[in-house]
């Protein structure tokens, strides 16, 4: 009867460890496919580490969407082209198909007669929406900028200024 008592605790304590280790690797599998999905997600992502999305950086952001499911749209530096290319990625639409706009829906425009040419805008933009080149006058492509202002601190004679992207009528005539 003993040895009977034993054997079953026995089997019973093997069937646990099985279970325990099976869900584990389920546990890790997720994991897993959780950790690619957000590489994937991050990959496509501005990586200028801005937080203007309300997370710490890029991979972060990437990390919520999987995890979270939060939206698609937060990340202004990435646009609308961003967005699009996200969704495509996860087989899901976002509630909004554009970025969140700037507070003013702004674009960046440089100013011809300060602009020395030092092209650190142009690296500093993550949608590559300034072209130009070295000593050369850069200039923004509009319907490329997002507004995210990436492109001001790094320009050593401030001449770029952030104006609004679709000008008053007010505005156009003064």
């Amino acid at each position: 009867m003993m040895l009977e008592l034993i054997i079953v605790t026995l089997a019973l304590y093997l069937l646990a460890l099985s279970a325990a280790l099976l869900l584990s690797e389920a546990g890790e599998a997720d994991k897993r496919a959780e950790d690619e999905a957000a590489t994937a997600i991050d990959a496509l992502l501005p990586q200028t580490q801005c937080g203007d999305c309300g997370y710490p950086g890029c991979l972060p952001y990437a990390r919520a969407i999987v995890e979270q499911d939060v939206p698609l749209n937060l990340c202004p530096p990435g646009g609308a082209v961003t967005v699009r290319k996200l969704e495509k990625l996860l087989g899901r639409t976002s509630s909004l198909h554009s970025a969140p706009v700037t507070p003013e829906d702004t674009i960046a425009l440089i100013d011809e007669d300060t602009c020395i040419g030092c092209v650190k805008c142009i690296h500093a933009c993550p949608v590559d929406a300034i072209a130009g080149s070295a000593k050369q006058l850069h200039a923004v492509i509009p319907q490329y900028c997002t507004g995210c202002e990436l492109c001001l601190p790094p320009c050593p004679v401030d001449c770029i200024t952030m104006i609004p992207r679709h000008p008053t009528s007010h505005q156009q005539t003064a």
